[in-house]
């Protein structure tokens, strides 16, 4: 079985094409949006969607040495995400299944990070933490449902690094030779400043962190700033986790998404995990952001188990949860 995995759910155009056996990933080919300067705007989204679309679509069937008859599935990321992001993705797929009579599989776009990690590290039965730039969240499997232990109660820990970066002048690029530029700039830093550190319960807030730090630029070094906001927003997601490890029992942890590729995250969790006697799993750079990939692979597990939508209900969701979804394929 090979699928075509589109995913579109933000500053990301990607295409994956998965089979349902080893070596499971057979191509991952993106573009990405990177604007001049400010934020994304929607419809900036939509037309570069729109105008990379067929060349993605065209270099993936190439790398993968497959014509689009081959492909038996179309995946597609059906939400959460930005609406006209999606909805570029959702049309492109709806047109290859109704063009060349391909089923659609609708893939909630959290679940397919999810899944690219454990495709690619292994894991058996992790405690999840998906971070990326829309999402903050703390996951286990439970009864056929990744259910959010706990999560951010207002922005997510990309969307902070991000916006703080942008608003000091640091980005964009938010990345640089590998290195998020919170990282570049809080390794010069050498004292910690007072900000807000926020968790309540199982939750964390990192809205007034972002705040605070925005204001501690006008009377502090920029580089103590972003060392301060750094280890903050990660010692509150450390918490967190640790409350969560101490309640589950896992004996794993899996970061996904984005924000899982930062390096001192990595050294992070590698302390909490050797504390805790417990093993650190993280997703390889190349499926931690936004990519058609896990689009692909995600609904290579769908469509064994017969999930499959027609295009008249394919309808985007923007707010879509990972705890809505039923997880056939690993109940």
């Amino acid at each position: 079985m090979f699928v075509l995995g589109i995913e579109s759910t933000a500053h990301t155009f990607g295409v994956g094409i998965a089979k349902d056996e080893y070596p499971f990933i057979l191509a991952n080919e993106r573009d990405t949006y990177v604007p001049k300067e400010g934020g994304m705007r929607p419809t900036d989204l939509l037309a570069h969607h729109a105008s990379v679309a067929p060349d993605i679509i065209r270099r993936a069937l190439n790398k993968a040495k497959l014509r689009i008859d081959d492909i038996d599935y179309i995946a597609f990321s059906m939400g959460p995400g930005i609406g006209p992001a999606l909805r570029v993705g959702a049309t492109v797929a709806r047109a290859l299944s109704l063009k060349y009579g391909k089923p659609l599989v609708p893939v909630n776009h959290g679940i397919g990070h999810i899944e690219i990690g454990y495709l690619t590290t292994n894991a058996k039965d992790p405690l999840v933490l998906y971070l990326s730039g829309g999402n903050t969240q703390i996951i286990t499997l439970y009864k056929g449902k990744f259910r959010v232990f706990g999560e951010t109660l207002d922005i997510a820990l990309g969307n902070l690094m991000d916006t703080f970066s942008r608003d000091a002048g640091l980005a964009p690029p938010y990345v640089t030779s590998g290195k998020h530029v919170i990282d570049i700039c809080a390794d010069k830093g050498d004292k910690l400043i007072d900000l807000p550190y926020v968790v309540k319960g199982q939750d964390i807030s990192y809205s007034g962190l972002l705040t605070a730090s925005e204001k501690a630029l006008k009377e502090n070094k920029k580089e103590d700033v972003c060392l301060s906001l750094r280890e903050i927003a990660f010692d509150m997601l450390l918490e967190a986790t640790e409350r969560a490890l101490a309640l589950t029992g896992k004996k794993e942890i899996l970061a996904v998404g984005g924000v899982a590729a930062s390096v001192s995250l990595k050294s992070k969790l590698d302390a909490l995990s050797r504390d805790w006697g417990v093993e650190l799993k993280i997703v390889p750079p190349e499926y931690s952001g936004d990519n058609g990939a896990m689009i692909a692979y995600a609904g290579t597990l769908e469509a064994r188990s017969g999930i499959t939508i027609s295009v008249d209900k394919s309808q985007v969701k923007p707010r879509w949860r990972v705890d809505e979804v039923d997880v056939k394929w690993r109940s």
